[in-house]
């Protein structure tokens, strides 16, 4: 019998894992406010939002450490790239630390790596022109390997700071005709840290909704997730006895064939 695989984490660590996603279109101003609420309960890296939300999270998130980020092209990266650099340029300039922005999924399918790459490098030095960071989203859903990798080399050479899986949105149409996505998976994970440069980090967004897919992503080499289910991950957290002391846990593999979801 194998031994169990193991990590050691701490309770704040697992916290600052979590971008806590704010992003479902029927959201209302006091749906956000519990949502900020509970990104601010427990200090999660991120409170995730659409743009028009940064005054509402600053005001909200005021005098903690929980970071605004907002996302851009969201949810299928079809703007232009002009329109892409202003919409980053503003929410970075509102007071968005952390931009998360689709790539024009499109052009990366037929191939079109000077627009991809062009688009990135604008988008990429109109945030950090104001202190902020950006991380890409794939939308692994639609993507092949060969894709991937070539995302993950483009983001590399360029500096980006993260690169990552999915909006949560990228729903594909079934054999069934009805339409789900797989988000996050493992064989796209490693594919993308192997691919990668050491200074990019990697964020898992859609699958990855228990404290078991946390820490067998982190085992991964993923630094961030996106998820709405933060607060029954760091519920279990401290089911388990994982406190602010390094904490050693077993580690669960995710399943293979679930649906993707936050």
């Amino acid at each position: 019998m194998a031994p169990t695989q193991t990590i050691t984490v701490t309770y704040p660590q697992l916290a600052k894992m979590i971008d806590h996603s704010l992003l479902h279109p029927t959201m209302t101003d006091s749906d956000i406010l519990a949502g900020l609420r509970i990104a601010k309960q427990y200090k999660t890296a991120t409170a995730c939002i659409k743009p028009y939300l940064i005054p509402l999270a600053k005001k909200e998130l005021e005098n903690t450490d929980v970071r605004i980020c907002p996302v851009i092209g969201f949810p299928h990266g079809n703007s232009t790239t002009k329109v892409k650099v202003f919409e980053a340029e503003e929410a970075a300039k509102a007071g968005g630390q952390e931009i998360d922005m689709v790539v024009n999924i499109g052009k990366a399918l037929g191939g079109d790596w000077d627009y991809v790459t062009e688009e990135i490098r604008l988008i990429n030095e109109a945030v950090t022109k104001y202190g902020a960071i950006l991380k890409v989203i794939f939308e692994n859903d639609f993507l092949k390997d060969e894709h991937i990798i070539h995302l993950c080399e483009i983001c590399t050479s360029l500096s980006v700071a993260f690169v990552k899986t999915s909006t949560g949105y990228g729903f594909v149409k079934q054999s069934n005709g009805l339409y789900s996505y797989k988000g996050a998976t493992v064989p796209h994970l490693k594919l993308m840290r192997q691919h990668s440069g050491p200074n990019v980090q990697i964020k898992a967004a859609g699958g990855v909704r228990t404290l078991d897919d946390l820490l067998y992503v982190m085992s991964l080499g993923v630094t961030r997730i996106g998820a709405t289910a933060t607060a029954a991950i760091m519920a279990e957290a401290t089911k388990r006895g994982i406190t602010d002391e390094p904490t050693e846990v077993a580690l669960k593999p995710m399943a293979t064939n679930q649906p993707g979801g936050y």
